[in-house]
């Protein structure tokens, strides 16, 4: 009995580029962040905490707000 031919390699699947639109709204929560204007100042205070600190917090929620967003506008719909 003759031995079983091997399998031919399989390529790996090429990653799919999507230049989509929406994925310019992610440099929203690395840029503005950046901005000294928005720490130059101790007012306005919440819960007594300065601004540099609840803005802190701010730029996390943009983040998540952001990404979740270009998710939801990016994702393929059905298909695979």
């Amino acid at each position: 009995m003759p031995a079983p031919e091997p399998e031919a390699p399989t390529t790996a699947p090429t990653r799919a580029k999507d230049h989509s639109p929406w994925n310019w709204l992610l440099f929203l929560p690395i840029v503005v962040p950046l901005i000294p204007a928005f720490f130059n100042g101790d007012a306005p205070r919440i819960f007594g905490f300065p601004r540099y600190y609840w803005l802190q917090l701010a730029w996390i929620l943009l983040g998540v707000t952001t990404t979740t967003l270009v998710y939801q506008m990016t994702k393929k719909r059905g298909g695979r």
